[in-house]
């Protein structure tokens, strides 16, 4: 439990895990339709006419952007995963935690998901600079929003890093 009196919680750790693990499975249930329709959309591309027309370069963006679906797809799994086989354990701490930073490396998938593919469909449509171009330009709008943002969020709402949350140890 957060020991902060101004919390504005009264919960036990446990019931602050199920609130914990409950918010991370929302998360990934965003994270994972996203991380869908664009592996659907990666998957659809290969048996397209226009496909045969990707140049070696393409093709390598391609098939890692395909490998990178079907990753972000496993470590967004793996939370369920791992709370299933530490069912009725007395573990929900720990499948927070490690849920949380499966989460996070999902992001961090993700991340490079969105980004390759922008880059390839700008490729693939205008031109290898274009592309270049959109990558970087969607690298710069996805670290402020999801690296710069919630920072300066965190900074204003105040430094917890002092408060230890019994429930998860962070």
């Amino acid at each position: 439990m957060n020991h902060r009196a101004d919390d504005g919680r009264n919960e036990t750790p446990n019931e602050r895990s199920d609130r914990n693990w409950n918010d991370i499975l929302q998360e990934l249930r965003v994270a994972l339709t996203g991380t869908q329709l664009i592996g659907g959309f990666l998957l659809a591309v290969a048996f397209q006419p226009r496909f045969e027309e990707l140049d070696a370069y393409q093709l390598t963006l391609y098939l890692v952007l395909v490998a990178l679906a079907g990753l972000a797809t496993v470590i967004g799994l793996a939370p369920v995963t791992l709370h299933r086989t530490l069912f009725r354990r007395q573990a929900k701490d720990r499948v927070v935690r490690t849920g949380n930073r499966l989460l996070i490396a999902d992001l961090a998938v993700v991340a490079l998901l969105v980004i390759g593919v922008t880059s390839l469909v700008f490729d693939f449509a205008l031109s290898r600079i274009a592309g270049f171009v959109a990558l970087g330009i969607g690298a710069v709008i996805l670290a402020a929003l999801w690296l710069v943002l919630p920072r300066l969020q965190a900074a204003e709402v105040g430094d917890d890093a002092d408060v230890v949350d019994a429930a998860t140890g962070d």
